[in-house]
Order: structure tokens, then sequence, then C-alpha cells
């Protein structure tokens, strides 16, 4: 109760209620900065950026949801200069990472635009901010400024990360708002298959030895059971969630393991 005190006190808008979001902000991140093979202080500033504009655009989604209402403006704008100072200084300190600002464009657009609608919670949507989330493995790979060489293989690892995330908004929906529909579940289950297909193709793609994919393949295999069998199960929602930490741990350390 005292929580929820605090909560109407506060407003609405200032904590994130998407608790799912946070792992796909931070995991493309970490992989790509394990993958550039040495931590540098950017990457420490690019995470606090990339959080800081999640709660910039969680805020304004919000606000533009509910109407552009008073009452949702007050974490706009507290989050949303925030985020703009902390850009700055990111684009000061790695000024060549600008180049990826103009892919995040759309993703940011159709997220917004799918909370000015009120579909928010929409495929397309979760879908579009999934796929921007990913893009940061290859900026957080990028603060160095080196690719030496290894572009395939970091475009390789970012689609399997990618492919996984975006599985999660299937394979969630067949756990919690649509239990029980057989399409939902279905298309979780082919998706799953084309991320098994995907890894299967790493070594053709990127010329990784079938040694440094097995892990990757295991954890893949692992994930397309649990789209096809833990459907069946009611699991709560916190239950579901501590699954996914571990199975994002265990896609994040697998690609670092097969591209390193």
């Amino acid at each position: 109760m005292v929580g929820l005190a605090d909560r109407r006190r506060r407003g609405p808008g200032w904590v994130p209620n998407q608790h799912g979001a946070w792992a796909m902000l931070v995991a493309p991140l970490v992989l790509g900065a394990l993958l550039a093979g040495r931590l540098d202080w950017r990457h420490v500033l690019l995470q606090v950026f990339v959080l800081v504009g999640y709660l910039a655009f969680f805020a304004t989604g919000l606000w533009l949801k509910a109407r552009r209402r008073p009452r949702y403006l007050p974490p706009v704008r507290a989050y949303v200069p925030l985020a703009a100072v902390v850009g700055v200084v990111m684009a000061l300190s790695a000024p060549h990472l600008l180049r990826w600002a103009p892919l995040f464009v759309v993703p940011l657009a159709v997220g917004l635009y799918a909370s000015a609608t009120r579909d928010e919670r929409s495929i397309w949507s979760g879908l579009a901010t999934t796929a921007g989330a990913t893009l940061l493995t290859p900026v957080a790979f990028d603060v160095q400024g080196d690719w030496s060489g290894q572009r395939a293989a970091v475009w390789w690892a970012t689609a399997v990360l990618g492919g996984y995330l975006a599985g999660t908004v299937f394979y969630v929906k067949t756990m919690i708002r649509e239990r029980g529909a057989k399409g939902w579940r279905l298309a979780s289950i082919l998706w799953h298959v084309l991320v098994v297909g995907l890894v299967v193709l790493g070594p053709a793609i990127v010329g990784m030895s079938w040694a440094a994919v097995a892990a990757v393949l295991v954890v893949a295999v692992v994930l397309l059971g649990r789209a096809a069998v833990l459907p069946r199960y009611p699991l709560s929602p916190k239950v579901v969630g501590i699954i996914e930490i571990v199975l994002t741990v265990s896609v994040v350390l697998s690609l670092w393991f097969a591209v390193r």
C-alpha cells in the first residue's frame, strides 16, 4: 500500500511498468561491448543514455496515450531534457556514433505512434521497438570505432539476439494475454524455428566453426522447446520473467563465445 501511495504522489509516467524492456535495453549493449573485446568508459555512458532515453520515451508515450493531459507531462519535462543532455555528452565523446542515429528514427516513431493510438501492445509495435533495441549491439561494438574485420560476425550475432528478443514478443503473449490461442502459439513456434535456422546458417554466413556455434545452437533449441512446451502450463508472469532472464544471459554469453 505504501508503494501504491508513493506512485500516486509521484504521478504517472515516472516509473515504467514494462519490466521486460530493461533486459532488451541492456542485453544488446552488453553483447556489443563483449564482442568489442574491451570495455570502454563510453560503453557505460552509452548505457546511461539508453536507459535515460527509455525513461523519456516511456513518459512521452504515456503522455500521448493520455491525449496529452497535463497530469502526464511532468516526467516528460524531466526526462526528455535529461536524455538530451546525456545524448550531447555521448555525441561529443564518440561523434562517430552519430552515423547510427538515422536507424533509430523509425523504431522510435513507430513506438510513439503506437502509444498515441493506444496500440502499444500490438505485435508490430513490439517488433519495431525490439528492432531498435537490437541495433544497440553494433552501436556498442562501434564505440571504439574499429570493426577490425568482424563486421559479418557482429551482424550475425545481432540478428540472432534480435531474433530471440523478437521471439519473446510472440512467446510472452502465448504465456499471458493470448494464453490458449493456437494461432499465437503456432506463430511463436515458427518464429523460433527461423531463429534456429539462422544459427545453423552461421558457419556458412560468417565462416565460424561448428564448435563455436554449438553453444548458440543448443540455446536456440532450448528457446524453441520452451516456446512449444511452456504455454501448456499456467506459469505466473514472475516465473516467466525469471526464466527469460536466465535465457537472455545464456543467449548473450553463447554468442560472445561463438564470435570472440
